[in-house]
């Protein structure tokens, strides 16, 4: 296909375009790779992952070119959301190790120039946590008002719904209909001071009440404490449902039940509201006090782009640094389409007042890219263009552990098999996130290598004896050798470390491609001086399962670029091309070409 005549006037004004590219933070280049702690290395044979775990394997992520890990919760918890319901916000739980043992993790990390991200709860602490045992304990107390609490309404007003009256208490029923994410009424009962409070999530993982000051210093403080031992920012657990609705109004409801079987409610009153940005303000402040460019990174599931912009802080940027960026990647209607990578990818490059992009295609939510995009045969090959995108983008990049080697999500087959509660209160229709979290695939041997004990928290995946990192570190043509070389080619390759990122052929319904440039200002800095490209590289991808034609006109690139070299490709037929006027992409190939 063509570049219609428009694209070529943008081809063609490309290295007269606005602005230089800098260096930035460093941030603004990682690779940051997400590590969930009971399934990354266990070091003492208990069958559940651990800290000195990591530490063992700080070589592998070096060799990979990994810059920042980020850890998930690994604080003191009794694990019913496995670490997201924290009972000591300042402590290392014993089955992960000791604060010495984190404190030797981040000095080896150091060694290996790897920074050390911790995820922090916010919304929400354990029910165990002695804030929330004092609190529930009286009325009276000096922590009464640290959650949100509330009377209910009583059961025979004329507005109380029969949903509501299936949560009723001596004679009293949630004040509203809001629904807990994980099944059920999100409010609770406590005889003690005959209210409920609220949970967003789980009930054992009640909402604190960022209302009152002493919550903020309190939070504040137990991030003060692991900035102090060296860290180098935090992921932001829910940060959007931070505050609710004082006024408790109903959430607007859409129709039908969830797989939980609760109504399904449009959520307006209890995420994204506006006075969770004056938190992260202040919290920006307080990190920025700290040396080394310390970062925020927010767990932000968003409806659109412009609502993104409002998390880096709009034209301020004084927010997080990094929302997540999961339109693309992780949300409900991802799909491997040419013009919806196209649309998101435009966006976050034009409507977020220049601030970098996140981008994220796998979680510990999730299931994994692999899958969610694979189409049978041709997995690798879309796991290939999914590295792609990720790491050649204009963006941080986020992967999570084992998406390098293609691990698969290894879904329950049987509700007694299930750990996370969600499976276990959702089963069938809702199996949980067991299947993301598997322990790492190591190698082809017994438990993966990952643990000696044969009783592993969860069960290895069956696949392992072919999707490990041993068997493909020795393959050139694996899936981990493709992430290998990308990185590598990330940190090396100047337009695609530091440069400007520009769409192609926008009307392309097969073929995904943009260019990276580094452009240099010579003579007078104002309409009339010269800017000129120093440093292009076009990338690639066909999204189809047939192969694809695409012309680039040279003249349309500028003249001084008359040369193409092949960086890398998936596919050999791609490595000796010369010219950009007609590039015949095969099915699912991915091509990287320096432009001279």
């Amino acid at each position: 296909m063509k570049y219609p005549r428009t694209m070529l006037a943008l081809f063609a004004g490309l290295f007269s375009g606005i602005g230089v590219a800098q260096a930035g933070p460093w941030w603004q280049h990682a690779v940051i790779y997400e590590i969930y702690p009971r399934s990354f290395q266990d070091s003492n044979g208990d069958g559940i992952g651990d800290l000195n775990g990591i530490t063992q394997r700080l070589d592998y992520l070096q060799q990979l070119g990994v810059d920042a890990i980020w850890i998930a919760p690994m604080y003191p918890s009794p694990q019913v959301d496995f670490g997201y319901d924290i009972s000591d916000y300042q402590a290392v739980d014993p089955q992960y190790g000791t604060l010495a043992d984190f404190d030797h993790l981040l000095a080896e990390a150091r060694k290996r120039s790897i920074r050390i991200v911790l995820d922090m709860v916010l919304n929400h602490s354990s029910d165990q946590e002695t804030w929330f045992v004092e609190s529930a304990s009286s009325r009276a107390n000096i922590k009464a008002d640290w959650y949100l609490w509330n009377p209910g309404v009583a059961a025979t007003q004329a507005s109380v719904t029969a949903y509501q009256k299936r949560f009723e208490h001596e004679g009293m029923v949630p004040p509203n209909n809001w629904v807990s994410v994980f099944g059920g009424s999100a409010w609770e009962w406590v005889a003690a001071r005959k209210q409920f409070y609220y949970h967003r999530f789980y009930k054992q993982q009640p909402d604190l009440n960022w209302e009152n000051p002493a919550v903020e210093t309190a939070m504040f403080g137990a991030m003060k404490f692991w900035l102090d031992r060296g860290v180098a920012g935090f992921r932001l657990d829910a940060i959007p449902s931070l505050f609710e609705d004082p006024q408790l109004r109903d959430e607007p409801e859409t129709g039908g039940l969830n797989a939980q079987g609760d109504p399904n409610l449009k959520i307006i009153y209890t995420e994204n509201l506006p006075q969770v940005h004056e938190v992260i303000r202040r919290m920006r402040a307080m990190i920025d006090t700290y040396p080394d460019q310390r970062l925020l990174i927010g767990e932000t599931y968003l409806p659109n782009t412009a609502a993104l912009d409002q998390w880096y802080g709009g034209a301020a940027k004084d927010e997080l640094q990094l929302p997540m960026d999961m339109l693309v990647g992780i949300g409900d209607q991802a799909s491997l389409s040419a013009p919806r990578f196209q649309q998101y990818l435009s966006e976050v490059q034009t409507q977020v007042h220049g601030s970098q992009p996140l981008l994220v295609f796998d979680n510990h939510d999730s299931r994994r890219s692999i899958d969610r995009f694979g189409g049978g045969n041709a997995d690798k090959r879309i796991a290939q263009i999914i590295a792609t995108v990720l790491y050649t983008s204009r963006a941080t990049a986020l992967t999570y552990y084992g998406a390098e080697i293609g691990m698969r999500t290894t879904t329950p087959s049987r509700r007694e098999e299930v750990k996370d509660p969600i499976g276990i209160t959702g089963w069938p229709a809702e199996k949980g996130r067991d299947g993301e979290r598997t322990p790492m695939q190591w190698t082809a041997g017994a438990q993966a290598g990952f643990s000696s004990n044969p009783h592993t928290w969860l069960p290895v995946s069956p696949d392992h004896s072919t999707i490990n990192v041993r068997s493909e570190g020795a393959d050139p043509g694996s899936l981990l050798a493709w992430n290998r070389k990308l990185i590598a080619l990330r940190r090396s390759d100047r337009a695609l470390h530091n440069g400007d990122m520009v769409m192609l052929n926008k009307d392309d319904p097969n073929v995904l491609a943009y260019l990276r440039v580094v452009r240099q200002v010579t003579g007078a800095a104002n309409a009339a001086g010269a800017r000129h490209a120093t440093s292009a590289t076009i990338v690639a991808v066909n999204m189809s399962a047939q192969p694809q034609t695409v012309h680039f006109d040279p003249a349309a690139v500028g003249a001084r670029f008359l040369a193409v070299h092949t960086l890398l490709t998936s596919d050999a037929s791609l490595k000796g091309l010369r010219s950009l006027q007609s590039v015949t992409l095969p099915a699912y190939a991915s091509w990287m070409a320096a432009l001279r």
